[in-house]
This record gives C-alpha cells, sequence and structure tokens, in this order.
C-alpha cells in the first residue's frame, strides 16, 4: 500500500464487508487497521487479497520485536530495484534489435522473447493488481498501465511495451521512495533518545540499561553532552538544554531542581540527576511522532477532492482512449493500428499518479515540518484550515500570561524606604506561607535566604498573615485586613485601587504603629505575546482574549498584549458561548489555552490550539493543533504554513493536469509516443514529489 490510490482501492475493497466497525489508514507506515470480530477480519483480508495485496499481521514486541515498517523492503518494488534494472536493461537490447532493422523470424522472435522477459520482470506486481481491478470492473493506475502494455505487445510495439513497463515500474519505485523522505522525515526523532541509560540502584551504584526497561520514577544520571534518554524532573544538579529536536527552540534553556526535561534533548553544561516522569512509550517525544503519524492517516480536504477526482478521471480518459480507437479510423481516417496506438498513449497520458500523489506527500511533509518547530498538528484538515482563520481568542492564565504570580512592584512607607530589616521582616513572614502570593513575594525580595527569624506564626485564611519578630507583631495581608485593623484611609485607598486596577495583587506589611510598606503581585505577559499578537494581525487574523478573570485585570492584560476584544468573569460553559458569539461575529475562530476549563472552548472552535508546556492532558487532548514550547508565536507561523501547503497542493494540481493536458492534445492530434507519455507520468510524478518535498525547509517563521 504505497499511495492514497492504493488506499482507496482498499477501502473500496471493503466496503462490501459487513461488520468492520472502522479502518485506520497509516500510509507512513503502510499499516491497516481493521476493528471488526475475527471472522469479519478474515473475510476482510479475503477482499484484500482478491484485488491484488498480500496482506500479513504486523509484528508486535510481542511477537519478537516492533517490525520496521520504514524499511526499504516494504513497498511493492521494495527490494526490487536489481530487478528493474535488469527489465530495463532487456527492454533497451529489444529496442536495438528493432532499430537494427533486421525482420528476420530470429529477429523478430528474439525481441519478441527480451520484450515478454522484461515486462514480466518489471510488470509483475503491476499485472496482479491491475487484472484484479479490471475483473472487479475498477479502472485505477495499475490497470490502465496492463491494459496500454498489453495492447501495444499485441500489435507488434514489443520493445516499446517492454520499455512502457520497466520505466513505469522504475518511477513507481522512484516516486515511492521520494514519499517515503516525506512520510519518514519525523521517524529521525525516534533515534534522538538513546538506547541505553544510566540509573541509580537501591545501593547508590549507577548501572547501565536498555531505556526501555526504565520504570517510572527511576533516577537517571545525565552527563554534560549526552542526550536525555527519557522525560523527567531533575532531581539534582543545574544545566543548559538543547531542546530544538523537541520543541523547536533554538536557544538552550537552563534548567535547574524542580524543571522538566524531554527525551531527546541535550544536556549541554552540567551533570544532572532526572527522576523518570514517563517511560520510553509515553515520553514527549513518542507522542509526538505517534501524533504527527496519526495526522499523517488522516486525509486534507484537498486530497478528498482529488481522490473523488481521479475517480471519475481516469475512466473518463480509458472512455475517451476507447472513442479514439473506434472512431478516428472513420472520422480521421487513421489506419486502426495508428488508432488503437494513440488510444493506448492515451491510456499512459492517463494514468493519475501525479495527480494522485501530489495531495499526501505535500501534506505530509508540511505535518514533519511543522513538528520540527514543535508545532503538532492532528490531521491534514486542521492543517489546511488553518489558512482561513478570520481570528485567534486566547485565554489569558498560563497563555497570554507566565501562569505564575510575579512581585512586579515593592514600595515602603513613610521613612522605611531602603530599610534592610523591614525587607527581612516581610520576607521572613513570606516564607513561612504556601500561598502563591506569598511565594511571590519570598521569591521577589531574596528567598530562600536573607528573612528574619517569625515567632507566633499565623495564617489569616483570605486575609493574609501575622507574626512577630523581636518582639514586634507583624502582619502581611491584603486590604480587608488593613480595614479590620482600621489601618486604611483614602491615600492608602486610592493607591490600591490605581494597582488593582491594573490587575495587580497588593498585599500590606503592617504593625501597630502604621502601614510599613505595599508590595504589588500580578501574573505578568509573556515577552513574546505581543508579538505574537502583532504576527497574527499583520496577516490579517484578529484576535480577542477570554478569562475568568475579572474584567480589570483582563483589559490590563489585553491592553499589554495589543488585544483589543476582551470578556472577562467566564466559567467554562461561558468560555464556550463566547467561541460562539466569535464564530458568529468573525467567521472561522481559533481558541487557544492550556487549563482544564478551556478543554469545552478549545473542542468548540473551528480549531482548539493547546499550550503543550504547561498545558494539562485534557487541553491537549482536546486541541487540534498543540504548540510544543508555549510560544504564540508559533501560531501565526502555523497560518504560514497553512497558506504555503495550500499554494503548493495547488501548483502540484496544476502541473500535474497541465502537463496531463498537453500529452493528451499530442497524442490526439500530434506524434506523441508511449516513450513520451510514460516520461510525462513519471516526470510530473516526480515533480510534483520534489516540489512537496520543499514543505519540509520552507522558513515560515517570518
Amino acid at each position: 500500500m504505497d499511495c492514497a490510490a492504493e488506499e482507496s482501492e482498499i477501502r473500496r475493497a471493503l466496503e462490501p464487508v459487513e461488520g468492520i466497525r472502522s479502518l485506520k489508514f497509516q500510509l507512513g507506515a503502510r499499516t491497516l487497521v481493521i476493528d471488526a470480530p475475527e471472522a469479519v477480519v478474515g473475510a476482510s483480508l479475503a477482499a484484500i487479497r482478491r484485488i491484488g495485496f498480500d496482506p500479513q499481521p504486523l509484528q508486535t514486541a510481542a511477537d519478537g520485536g516492533p517490525a520496521d515498517a520504514h524499511s526499504p523492503s516494504h513497498g511493492a518494488y521494495g527490494g526490487g530495484m536489481p530487478r528493474l534494472v535488469a527489465a530495463l536493461a532487456l527492454a533497451l537490447i529489444a529496442e536495438l534489435l528493432a532499430f537494427s532493422g533486421g525482420d528476420t523470424w530470429l529477429m523478430t522472435g528474439l525481441e519478441m522473447a527480451l520484450a515478454a522477459v522484461a515486462i514480466g520482470l518489471a510488470g509483475l506486481d503491476t499485472y496482479k493488481k491491475g487484472m484484479a481491478a479490471l475483473l472487479r470492473g475498477r479502472l485505477n493506475i495499475n490497470a490502465l498501465m496492463s491494459v496500454a502494455v498489453t495492447g501495444a505487445f499485441v500489435i507488434g510495439q514489443w520493445p516499446e511495451a517492454a520499455m512502457v513497463m520497466a520505466l513505469y515500474a522504475i518511477a513507481e519505485w522512484i516516486e515511492a521512495r521520494s514519499v517515503d523522505r516525506a512520510r519518514n522525515a519525523i521517524q529521525g526523532l525516534m533515534a534522538l533518545a538513546p538506547e541505553e541509560a544510566d540509573v541509580r540502584q537501591p545501593d547508590g551504584n549507577w548501572l547501565r540499561v536498555p531505556s526501555a526497561q526504565v520504570a517510572v520514577d527511576a533516577v537517571l544520571r545525565v552527563r554534560p553532552g549526552e542526550r536525555l534518554p527519557l522525560d523527567g524532573v531533575v532531581t539534582a544538579g543545574s544545566s543548559a538544554i538543547d531542546q530544538a529536536p523537541v520543541t523547536g527552540e533554538s536557544i538552550p534553556v537552563d534548567k535547574a531542581v524542580g524543571d522538566t526535561v524531554f527525551a531527546g534533548t541535550i544536556n549541554q553544561t552540567g551533570l544532572l540527576e532526572v527522576r523518570v516522569t514517563a517511560g520510553a512509550t509515553d515520553s514527549t517525544l513518542a507522542r509526538i511522532i505517534h501524533s504527527v503519524e496519526q495526522a499523517q492517516g488522516s486525509r486534507a480536504k484537498t486530497q478528498r477532492f482529488v481522490d473523488r477526482f481521479a475517480a471519475v478521471y481516469t475512466p473518463a480518459v480509458f472512455l475517451i482512449a476507447l472513442a479514439v480507437a473506434v472512431a478516428m479510423p472513420w472520422v480521421m481516417g487513421w489506419t486502426w493500428l495508428e488508432a488503437i496506438y494513440k488510444a493506448l498513449v492515451l491510456l499512459v497520458i492517463a494514468c493519475p499518479c501525479a495527480l494522485v500523489i501530489s495531495t499526501p506527500v505535500t501534506v505530509v511533509s508540511a505535518l514533519a515540518a511543522a513538528a520540527r518547530r514543535g508545532i503538532l498538528i492532528k490531521g491534514g484538515t486542521y492543517l489546511e484550515d488553518a489558512r482561513k482563520l478570520k481570528l485567534v481568542a486566547f485565554d489569558k492564565t498560563g497563555t497570554i500570561t507566565q501562569g505564575k504570580p510575579t512581585l512586579v512592584e515593592t514600595q515602603w512607607m513613610g521613612s522605611h524606604a531602603g530599610d534592610d530589616h523591614m525587607r527581612a521582616v516581610a520576607l521572613g513572614l513570606a516564607m513561612q506561607s504556601d500561598h502563591p502570593v506569598s511565594k511571590a513575594i519570598a521569591s521577589g525580595l531574596g528567598a530562600p535566604s536573607g528573612g528574619e527569624s517569625v515567632t507566633e506564626f499565623k495564617a489569616l485564611a483570605g486575609r493574609g498573615v501575622e507574626g512577630v519578630v523581636r518582639g514586634v507583631h507583624y502582619v502581611l495581608g491584603n486590604r480587608r485586613l488593613l480595614e479590620e485593623r482600621s489601618q486604611g484611609g483614602p491615600a492608602l485607598d486610592a493607591l490600591l485601587s490605581n494597582h488593582e486596577d491594573a490587575g495587580r495583587t497588593v498585599s500590606l506589611l503592617a504593625s501597630s504603629a502604621g502601614v510599613i510598606g505595599l508590595f504589588a503581585v500580578a501574573d505578568t505577559i509573556k515577552d513574546h505575546a505581543r508579538a505574537a499578537v502583532a504576527e497574527l494581525k499583520a496577516l490579517g487574523v484578529g484576535a480577542a482574549m477570554l478569562s475568568g478573570d475579572n474584567m480589570a485585570t483582563a483589559r490590563h492584560i489585553a491592553s499589554q498584549a495589543g488585544i483589543d476584544e476582551v470578556e472577562g468573569n467566564l466559567l467554562p460553559e461561558d468560555k464556550l458561548a463566547a467561541v460562539q458569539r466569535l464564530q458568529q461575529r468573525h467567521g472561522m475562530t481559533a481558541m487557544t489555552g492550556d487549563g482544564i476549563n478551556d478543554a469545552p472552548a478549545l473542542a468548540q472552535a473551528d480549531i482548539g490550539i493547546a499550550m503543550g508546556g504547561m498545558g494539562t492532558d485534557v487541553a491537549m487532548e482536546a486541541a487540534d493543533v498543540v504548540i510544543m514550547t508555549d510560544d504564540l508565536r508559533r501560531i501565526a507561523a502555523t497560518i504560514r504554513l497553512s497558506r504555503k501547503t495550500h499554494a503548493v497542493l495547488w501548483q502540484n494540481i496544476s502541473l500535474a493536469l497541465g502537463i496531463k493536458a498537453v500529452f493528451l492534445l499530442l497524442a490526439v492530434f500530434g506524434s506523441a509516443t508511449m516513450w513520451m507519455a510514460v516520461f510525462a507520468d513519471m516526470g510530473a510524478s516526480l515533480l510534483v514529489v520534489a516540489n512537496g518535498l520543499r514543505l519540509l525547509k520552507v522558513s515560515v517563521d517570518r
């Protein structure tokens, strides 16, 4: 099963079989999963064999190791290049004998014998599938070639028949290898993860074991310069990690204790110890490859259109060829042999190889190019539809913003400016609390060291914390706590309101003598958020923000990001309704989010985009596109890739049909030969494959 045309043949062959629940084709792996009862599977395999295929059970690890479905030995012409070269050599000898002009029975017999052997060497598989298709009344590529070559042989064009079959078989072999390059582009990622890992043993020693056997929660040692064998969390050491193979980031990322690391990335500077969080088959790298393979198995809209067009186009040209053979001797005065020969040339030209292959190779190349940039697109449909987007809606927390509070401003009251003791008091109190706001203050003031010792510490639910430092009672809390202590006032209220209008959460340090300091905490905007929105606008795509936060905070963050359309105070079901409203107002809309509360909106949107770095599994499952780097600029890159893919798709379709049209006219009204027809078909096929493969290296960052 080498191309979408053969997939369609198998689908049609299985249509009459009752009891099949689903079919899952993986052209990249050349596999088909039939979900059906055992008896129905047997009937399905028999139906597939009747159309000329030889289905084999997939060897799994349980059977003795995984089958390499991507190896060159697979496919219709896999492993047969020497046979094809021999067929071409025999066809050339037959041609030379024909050109020599010898017309004795011995020379004629030798030409015929050489041609027959060449056709047998090159065309057995084509004939097998072609005859099966003809018996079922199907006119596929193999049927057309079988009829054309047989017809040429019958009318005495033996060398030409042999040459046509040899060239066709070689062209198919080259096409299969070229398409494999696109299909297997992502497979190179699998080799990035080392096959062995250094694992700490119960006695503290390190043992090198196969990565596939390493259990979750085992501790690995990764030296500088080595690749990480599995996903995990750093438990000791710090280093810069080159994450480009997985996330597409060009700059190494600093990692320390508690940070997540991915299999296949490169440890550059320091020795790390890593606790394993996912097995070899569940790593981020493995999931990337699985997602791309799943996407390769789903057909894009253009591909479905081309398949339907080819299903009509091929029989139509067959009827035209038949009309030429029967009618032209009466209409144009051609001889019967001349009319039949031209009809056979038409059949060779009619082969829709280039047309059928033009879409899958382009789509798969684009999917692989996206994956290399840390963009997982879960199907050709979403790849094609991204170019039509009119608006992208963003969640706020974790998508537009960092997703964690940060101390953004500190203000000291009166004479306390620059007072190191008061800073240490605030730090000591903040370090005693596990509240996110307190943690942000502690981190901003210099934790983990430098705080005063606190006694009689107490957390005040919903208000803050209190404690005693050097005999003085202090509180660190919100406006409500200060109001309860009657330590507010118009000036302080105005100051707090200014911060709250800017989307900040304010904590105040106070003693019985009054307010000492103010600490403003906020979830800060991501560095690249504004640039990402600007890139979308440059592409003519609008931006909106949907947030569960209050409107004041939502508007402030949106203004920082350059987003004009904002909705706040949204529950998950409200976000879903908001996406529906945006779709009605603007048209095709994407939703971008990272949390469980975003999943309904992601599913409702025309294209759901999840942030893979901080995103939840639920959000990534609900999404159609996953941005592994959390870099929002990849959304614009996805749209640019979609537009370039669409352009290449229609370039390929135009090339395939244009070349066919020229040679169809030459065949009927000019002097096109079967040789020319084969070269036209082969040339068009290789041209569209090469054009589609360009997407593997296309730049979509700007």
